[in-house]
């Protein structure tokens, strides 16, 4: 299903105590909500199961961010990020993310595991600046060679400032 969501200016904020759980199978595809995942997303859990993850991406957030994502989860590695997510009514959210790969008795990659929780507001203000540069890259590339274009700026920043990316997520 094509997300035909248009975005709007209303922000809705998570609670302290809130924690967005998701699982997903390895191609991407949602295998599990929990309720505040489907509150805050405004999708019902049958319109969410079996959907792409990417049924809540804003187009704010860099193509980059994903293709890092993923190169991450391929290597076995956890990660972790902030997004701007996109409810069903074109509403945002922002969340802090750990995403995880799930592991079966065997050892072997089942899909992936996400625990999102409320940022905090200084940490989204570095990240909007990263993210609008990274957007702006992007859009300066073109869509061939966007995700490394945006990748390429966020390394260069991160090796100036002598922190690994994850130093840096963890810093703010």
């Amino acid at each position: 299903m094509k997300n035909q969501v248009q975005p709007n200016n209303h922000e809705k904020v998570m609670r302290e105590e809130d924690f967005i759980v998701s699982k997903t199978d390895l191609k991407g595809r949602i295998t599990y909500g929990n309720r505040i995942f489907i509150e805050f997303s405004g999708y019902s859990e049958p319109e969410l199961i079996g959907t792409q993850h990417n049924i809540i991406r804003h187009p704010d957030m860099p193509r980059g961010v994903f293709k890092f994502l993923w190169d991450t989860l391929g290597a076995r590695q956890e990660c972790f990020a902030y997004v701007k997510n996109l409810a069903k009514d074109g509403s945002f959210y922002w969340v802090f993310a750990n995403v995880t790969p799930d592991y079966d008795a065997a050892g072997q990659v089942t899909g992936y595991f996400s625990v999102r929780r409320k940022p905090k507001k200084a940490a989204l203000d570095v990240m909007t600046d990263v993210y609008k540069t990274m957007l702006a890259e992007e859009r300066r590339a073109g869509p061939k060679d966007a995700c490394q274009a945006s990748l390429t700026w966020l390394t260069n920043v991160l090796q100036q400032k002598d922190v690994s990316y994850e130093e840096f997520i963890l810093s703010l």
